[in-house]
């Protein structure tokens, strides 16, 4: 790029008086040092917090201070010797009694690279603001503000000791706000990417490189699900490798990342979530970000807890078993049948009623619900109970997420629906001994779906939430009610969805319990023997 010069006439003579002037031009304020290493210009605002820089301090003949914080730049390597984000300097020389800055910019293609170099600098530190700055000069630069995301997975999937987070899990849901509100609103356009962005950094933070296997393994559903059954990263990992080097897909994995995520009631549901946010996410940003995804996701599988393993959940293989043979097709199921009941109990109804899929989704899903609607808040504000009484709205959140990927992936391959009902099950019985069944709900009903949409996610580009994990649990609980309403607007379920959304997004969300967690620890500790 040509060089573009700004002269400043008469300027050496207030250089040599005081040691430094500020220049305006187009907008930009442009502060110009005289130091004993010669002339220096550099931005007047500081990248901290935007204090004039002109009122700092030079020392060692090029090293300047903002004295609001701190922070020093070496005004002749451009570096940032404290603090975080750098300040932009401009060559400078004087010409006789003028001054001559030389204004240009960089290239887009320098431009975009140095943003996307700056931007895992932020990491570590975690220095949410400067993220923002730097997807943002990436988009004043011309580029792909959805290539900062890119380049997070490709750094941040191989630091994940565990496989995926809801890191990945709620990238999409934030993507499909940005494509909602962001046309036409920088600022909304941009606070999606940023959010993604830096819940990968958070849940990676300082964190080591955990190597994936690299050895190719040939590809079969069968085996696939086998070797992830068995924990067996390298097999499972190796499958994945190979397959993409014969030029599959990841919709070509599809059906046994959803059979190996259903295999068990997998961590919570949140295995098969993840299957189906990261399918959908690859579609969005593209094959560039298909393999490092996919090990990430491979991963919170084979490390994935079996839930279905526990004393709580013991009811499910001996149901799933036994699936389809003793069925009432002239009773079906409805969602207070299933409410109030035991885990063995709702499988036990559940079965009852296996050869009407649609009916039965309908009435898990409406169970889900109302057990949502009437959680009993004071399961999260005790402080006298033991570990097992410790829930949150969290924990039926998932219930409703999950039973939206449940929909999702069991209708691409139906012959799951089996093992998706019976786990929405799972959460139902599970949840039942922590809700209200005198609370009265009906302030949660809501008249206008739509504008409470609007209004609801609207909130998420402004949701002070400082926590990453409450962040995308607001938003994703929102979208999977959103897609389950959407799809049956005048369903059994839906008013009461929209209820426990409702009621959920205007909770008082307790997430740090200390008074809890000193008693239980001197309780654990005075059992210990």
């Amino acid at each position: 790029m040509a060089e573009r010069n700004l002269r400043i006439k008469g300027a050496a003579e207030k250089l040599a008086e005081k040691g430094r002037i500020l220049v305006k031009e187009g907008g930009r304020q442009i502060a110009v040092f005289q130091g004993e290493k010669g002339i220096f210009a550099c931005n007047n605002k500081c990248p901290h917090e935007g204090y004039p820089l002109s009122e700092g301090t030079l020392t060692e003949g090029c090293v300047l201070t903002c004295n609001w914080h701190n922070w020093k730049f070496d005004l002749e390597s451009g570096e940032t010797m404290v603090g975080g984000d750098q300040v932009r300097t401009y060559p400078a020389r004087l010409d006789g009694g003028d001054l001559l800055l030389d204004v240009s910019d960089p290239s887009p293609e320098q431009a975009i690279g140095k943003a996307l170099d700056n931007l895992l600098d932020c990491f570590d530190d975690h220095e949410y603001d400067r993220m923002a700055r730097e997807i943002a000069r990436l988009v004043k630069a011309g580029g792909d503000p959805l290539d900062a995301l890119r380049r997070t997975i490709h750094w941040t999937h191989d630091r994940m000791e565990f496989g995926a987070t809801h890191a990945y899990g709620a990238a999409l849901d934030w993507l499909t706000l940005r494509d909602r509100y962001g046309a036409d609103d920088e600022a909304l356009a941009l606070i999606p990417v940023v959010e993604v962005v830096a819940h990968m950094a958070w849940d990676t933070r300082r964190e080591k490189i955990y190597p994936y296997p690299v050895k190719l393994v040939g590809f079969t559903v069968d085996g696939f699900v086998r070797a992830v059954d068995a924990e067996d990263e390298e097999t499972a990992i190796g499958m994945i490798r190979g397959g993409l080097a014969c030029g599959m897909t990841h919709r070509d994995f599809e059906e046994a990342l959803t059979r190996a995520a259903l295999d068990h009631f997998l961590d919570f549901g949140h295995s098969l979530i993840y299957v189906y946010k990261t399918m959908g996410l690859i579609d969005r940003l593209g094959a560039d970000v298909a393999e490092p995804l996919l090990l990430a996701l491979v991963r919170s599988l084979v490390y994935g807890r079996r839930e279905d393993l526990i004393p709580e959940f013991r009811a499910y293989a001996p149901a799933l078993q036994s699936w389809g043979q003793a069925t009432w097709d002239d009773e079906p199921v409805v969602w207070d049948e299933l409410t109030g009941r035991s885990v063995a109990k709702v499988l036990e109804r559940m079965q009852a009623s296996s050869s009407n899929t649609a009916a039965l989704f309908d009435a898990a899903l409406g169970a889900l619900a109302w057990n949502m609607l009437h959680f009993d808040e004071a399961h999260q504000f005790h402080t006298d109970r033991n570990v097992a009484a410790n829930q949150s709205f969290l924990s039926f959140t998932h219930g409703l997420t999950f039973a939206n990927a449940v929909h999702v992936q069991c209708s691409r391959f139906p012959d799951l629906w089996p093992q998706g009902l019976l786990q929405m099950g799972c959460f139902i019985g599970r949840n039942a001994g922590f809700v209200d069944k005198g609370y009265v709900a009906d302030r949660w009903y809501l008249s206008d779906p739509k504008a409470f949409f609007a209004e609801v996610e609207h909130g998420f580009f402004d949701h002070a939430q400082f926590e990453y994990i409450v962040a995308c649990h607001l938003v994703k609980t929102t979208t999977a009610i959103r897609e389950e309403y959407e799809a049956a607007p005048h369903g059994p379920a839906a008013q009461m969805l929209l209820a426990a959304g409702n009621r959920f997004l205007n909770a008082t969300l307790k997430r740090k319990h200390v008074l809890r967690t000193a008693r239980q620890a001197l309780s654990f500790v005075a059992n210990e023997g």
